[in-house]
């Protein structure tokens, strides 16, 4: 394509080229604006609301198998996997057809004499930049609650996914009508100055910190409400009272699925010392039981990183975590010398908390695991990260699980569970893991407009 800009995507297994997508047009970008800009969908009906995401459901599960499909190509993503994220999205959109008509009810309070009524109105234009690591997860999680309060999308997804980015936009066409979410496929520059264009009402991200702060300047000089969920290096604790085989099994599937490529999963373990050689005994088994390989394989469990930088930084993460006294205590080999973004699925085990893997966030599958005197040393290590995204709590006695929780910074807790976004629950962080809300009835309120009413009898 001599000539033309744009982007080519990479198969991350094998390290060949996939497709070549020219970057949208300024007329094409202005168009889209305008489009988003004016949709009635805002003055849609909640019956109407309802019926077009059930219409989304419905099409996700016919279309399962060629979206999932995509996904592995794209991101590496082991098939079985891919299937699950196109099925949650189902769920969610089952959810929100179901619920929407008592979240968008208008509340009413006596106010005097006065009636008051608070009522959820649509603010416009959402612009969303997003992530890879779930490509339909993340468009529905952060966006299907705004449609669903009546806002239009624009969306500008990860370049290394814009074979799904397109699919996405073909999907909700197809479900909502022309002009609710549009794809645009720009680089980092445009982004911002869509971020300020007059047309859009706020601004939805999903990513690193350090793009986050640059994406909430350009959204706070323009005054704009700007929703964030940026990295997080998530604790999972173990205290002396947890059942052992169970919070083992949870923490390698909590850490290596979706190849590690999650914000919620489980990077740094902090088990209690008693505990710790049975611990480790039901945990390095479990690694090793990991198939690592081929994603479009059925028995697949960990696949290549999406790209092959991410797989270098995490290399060197490694090396460094090794060098200042970190052990492997559990590993699976991947072709680390072959074509591809492949990694071998480790557990490394740390001393102090000064560890890289530590206080960096470990973005694949490579855990950290040390060790705390009581629950008091726990606490401290999981609330010495700068992020606070999410965590997840392991102890038999209920009483003392909810007791050390209390102290957990972060924006959600998981006892005995892994971590995990629901749409019946809110989802997001404090600290360097950003700020607002996402999904249930809060993720509708965040990007609408909450408006109260005061009427005063004639």
């Amino acid at each position: 394509m001599s000539g033309v800009s744009g982007i080519v995507t990479v198969n991350p297994a094998t390290g060949d080229e996939l497709d070549f997508y020219p970057y949208t047009t300024p007329q094409d970008l202005d168009r889209v604006l305008d489009r988003a800009a004016a949709s009635r969908w805002g003055r849609s009906g909640v019956a109407d609301r309802v019926a077009a995401i059930g219409r989304l459901g419905d099409i996700l599960a016919e279309r399962r198998e060629p979206l999932a499909a995509l996904v592995t190509l794209e991101m590496g993503k082991p098939i079985r996997q891919a299937r699950a994220e196109i099925d949650k999205c189902v769920t969610a959109c089952r959810h929100y057809a179901g619920e929407l008509p008592e979240i968008l009810r208008p509340e009413t309070v006596d106010l005097d004499g006065d009636a008051g009524i608070v009522r959820v109105v649509p603010i416009g234009v959402v612009f969303a930049i997003l992530p890879w690591n779930y490509p339909w997860w993340q468009v529905i999680r952060a966006m299907l609650p705004a449609i669903a309060a009546g806002d239009t999308v624009v969306l500008k997804h990860a370049e290394s996914v814009t074979g799904s980015a397109l699919a996405v936009e073909e999907v909700f066409r197809d479900a909502f009508g022309a002009g609710v979410l549009q794809t645009i496929v720009v680089d980092a520059a445009t982004a911002g100055d869509v971020i300020e264009d007059k047309r859009v009402a706020a601004v939805t991200f999903t990513g690193s910190d350090r793009v986050g702060a640059l994406v909430a300047a350009r959204a706070g000089a323009a005054l704009k409400k700007c929703v964030l969920e940026l990295g997080g290096s998530d604790p999972f604790i173990v205290l002396a009272d947890a059942d052992i085989p169970a919070a083992a099994a949870a923490a390698v599937r909590s850490r290596f699925l979706n190849n590690g490529q999650s914000c919620i999963a489980a990077k740094r373990i902090l088990v209690h010392r008693d505990v710790r050689d049975a611990f480790v005994d039901a945990l390095v088994p479990r690694v090793r039981e990991l198939s690592v390989g081929d994603p479009a394989d059925e028995t697949t469990d960990v696949g290549p990183l999406a790209r092959h930088d991410l797989r270098d930084s995490l290399r060197d993460q490694r090396a460094q975590a090794l060098a200042a006294g970190g052990r492997v205590i559990a590993r699976v080999d991947a072709p680390e010398s072959a074509p591809g973004a492949w990694f071998s699925p480790s557990i490394v085990e740390v001393d102090g908390p000064d560890s890289v893997l530590l206080t960096d966030e470990t973005f694949g599958p490579l855990g950290a695991l040390t060790t705390g005197a009581d629950d008091d040393e726990l606490i401290a290590l999981a609330n010495a990260s700068r992020y606070g995204l999410s965590s997840s709590l392991w102890s038999t006695d209920g009483e003392h699980a909810a007791s050390v929780s209390a102290g957990i910074q972060a924006g959600a807790v998981f006892i005995n569970t892994i971590s995990a976004t629901d749409p019946r629950l809110p989802t997001g962080g404090i600290k360097a893991s950003g700020h607002g809300r996402e999904l249930g009835r809060w993720g509708v309120h965040e990007l609408a407009n909450v408006q109260a009413l005061r009427v005063h009898p004639a």
